[in-house]
């Protein structure tokens, strides 16, 4: 939820500011289309934003700027996407109607697949996985996705279905393998007051691998890899978690280059601009991007979330680099053979 108190004291607008896609003369035109959206109004921000919610890490007074802008987007159908692909993807992803329980020990943790279970099977086995008990389906789908499609009131009218699904299936602790589902726990719920179950713990899935590889250390096998690291879209909610990569990266031995678009300079995968018919930006963004990691000395793009990777994956390996999430690079550590 946006909060404007601190709006009227802040002198850079870093939020648009510092927006790598929509450009501004001075601070003065970038004050001008906040107070514009602080008053409900129309602004080109809404139609120019590409939704990569960099905005919200830039805010020094976390704000949340991002959620006034999806707020907005949907009230003016800012993005003006194909109405037929908006309804068709809202109905893939409906929770069911009935939600079929497991048989879960609600002392331990609980890995949670998501909607995604199929797609992202052979990342979610292992060493680092078999022993774990899992969920995954539709009723455990943050729907975060809807961010890109500028419709927040999707998210909102499903969270209380996602929430009573934890509850009914006695989840105590639940680990993550999503940044964005991570992030509707962490930090989506609690900033827009909603309540979620008091002895309710997320687990952010980066926590969860660097913990089995403290505990595994004997059994590491330093892979001496300069990567290139890939932030995800969601991952800017939650900026905390980026302090696991350098400690995963530390243990198996990968050299995270320190390239110009990384950290709170990444630039997003540029995947979702061809929901908003712009093709020729995204295949700018994307040969920045890579030729930035090549510049840098990467052998390896290393990606949290899985549609970055499938954006990017084509183009990086065409420039002769390889690509991984971050938890099959840990596999590799371990001495696994990913596929």
């Amino acid at each position: 939820m946006f909060d404007k108190s601190h709006c009227a004291e802040c002198e850079n607008i870093d939020c648009l500011t510092r927006c790598q896609w929509i450009e501004f003369d001075a601070k003065d035109a970038a004050k001008a289309e906040m107070t514009k959206m602080i008053n409900g109004e129309d602004s080109r921000v809404l139609s120019e934003c590409v939704t990569c919610f960099a905005c919200d890490e830039y805010c020094p007074f976390g704000s949340h700027p991002f959620d006034l802008i999806t707020e907005l987007q949907e009230k003016y159908n800012s993005l003006d996407i194909n109405p037929h692909l908006l309804d068709a993807t809202i109905k893939r992803y409906k929770p069911y109607d009935e939600l079929r329980l497991k048989e879960i020990d609600s002392s331990k943790p609980v890995l949670n697949k998501c909607a995604f279970i199929k797609t992202n099977a052979k990342n979610m086995q292992g060493k680092l996985f078999d022993d774990l008990q899992y969920v995954g389906g539709l009723n455990y789908f943050c729907n975060l996705i809807y961010h890109h499609y500028a419709r927040d009131s999707v998210i909102k009218e499903r969270a209380p279905i996602i929430i009573d699904a934890i509850k009914k299936q006695g989840i105590k602790e639940m680990i993550c393998f999503h940044d964005e589902c991570y992030g509707f726990w962490a930090s989506y719920c609690p900033r827009n007051n909603i309540e979620l179950p008091s002895d309710f713990k997320p687990i952010h899935i980066y926590e969860y691998l660097y913990n089995y590889l403290n505990d595994h250390k004997s059994e590491i096998k330093k892979l001496n890899m300069k990567m290139a690291y890939q932030r995800s879209c969601s991952n800017r909610f939650i900026p905390e978690v980026d302090k696991y990569v350098d400690k995963i990266c530390d243990l198996i031995g990968v050299e995270r280059v320190p390239r110009k678009y990384d950290r709170e300079n990444a630039m997003c995968c540029a995947g979702v601009f061809a929901l908003f018919n712009k093709g020729k930006l995204m295949r700018k963004a994307q040969n920045d991007n890579t030729n930035d990691m090549l510049e840098y000395g990467a052998e390896a793009v290393v990606y949290s979330c899985p549609m970055c990777l499938e954006s990017l994956a084509s183009k990086t390996k065409r420039k002769g680099l390889k690509n991984y999430l971050l938890s099959d690079l840990c596999r590799l550590a371990l001495d696994e053979v990913i596929e």
